[in-house]
């Protein structure tokens, strides 16, 4: 398997044109922007855990990174001091952020991360989502430089392929991603320096070299088996060394006895 990098985060190339000059509006605060659209992260279960498996893959991933800004279910404003222009992205990356608190990022705001929108996108399709995600999201995703914007459907109903990807090319216009086949297996690399993989329905994030990403549940219990596997070792070290005192002390004994004949 190839190793991919990300690309640079500063430098853009110049097809990511920043957005027009907004008309004249109010001016808003900070405070202004609503935090929430009142919809549900998903539409049913499976949606939702897909996408909290992918989004705790990806946190991870970056732990301890203040350069790059992970966000799930997120209003995104695009045009200032307007609050009806907006997106919900399922999840989005962007890297070369500057660091700033979370506290700060309740939503994301175009014009305040450089005028351009985040590096990497997908959205889980369904029913009452892929008519906006192939229609109004993309064409939107697209003028705001989204270098790469992926839609999954884990139900396999309205996506064929279920994983379908976009990138910005060199005319500023997102070109589709070809997908390498594996057997059963579906893989293309992203600019995240990770590869998609897909397999019998199942979505992830696979380092070149680590390996797949794992979910916090994931991790979670590999660190449980890897406590638990200490504490079983010591306590064969334990075992180990009371047999080894106690048979010292016989060995003790019968010398003992030997001397005293």
């Amino acid at each position: 398997m190839s190793e991919t990098q990300p690309l640079p985060a500063t430098g853009l190339p110049n097809f990511r044109r920043p957005l027009a000059k907004p008309r004249k509006r109010p001016v808003l605060t900070r405070d202004d922007y609503p935090e929430s659209d009142g919809k549900p992260v998903g539409e049913t279960q499976v949606h939702v855990r897909v996408l909290f498996g992918l989004l705790g893959g990806l946190l991870l991933a970056h732990k301890g990174r203040n350069d790059v800004f992970v966000g799930c279910d997120q209003l995104m404003y695009y045009e200032q001091d307007n609050i009806k222009a907006f997106l919900v992205p399922d999840l989005f990356v962007a890297l070369g952020v500057e660091p700033r608190p979370d506290a700060e990022r309740q939503t994301w705001r175009i014009w305040e991360e450089g005028g351009y929108g985040p590096d990497f996108v997908l959205e889980v399709t369904s029913k009452s989502t892929r008519g906006e995600d192939e229609g109004r999201k993309k064409v939107i995703y697209e003028r705001l430089g989204v270098r790469e914007y992926w839609q999954h459907d884990p139900t396999a109903d309205y996506l064929k392929p279920e994983l379908k990807g976009h990138r910005l090319g060199a005319g500023g216009k997102f070109e589709p991603v070809v997908l390498e086949r594996r057997g059963e297996l579906l893989l293309a690399p992203s600019l995240l320096g990770l590869e998609l993989h897909l397999q019998d329905g199942n979505l992830r994030f696979f380092h070149p070299n680590n390996g797949c990403l794992r979910t916090h549940e994931e991790e979670t219990e590999a660190r449980q088996a890897a406590e638990q596997a200490r504490h079983a070792a010591e306590r064969a070290l334990r075992e180990a060394d009371d047999a080894r005192r106690a048979a010292q002390a016989r060995v003790a004994e019968l010398e003992r006895r030997l001397r005293g004949h």
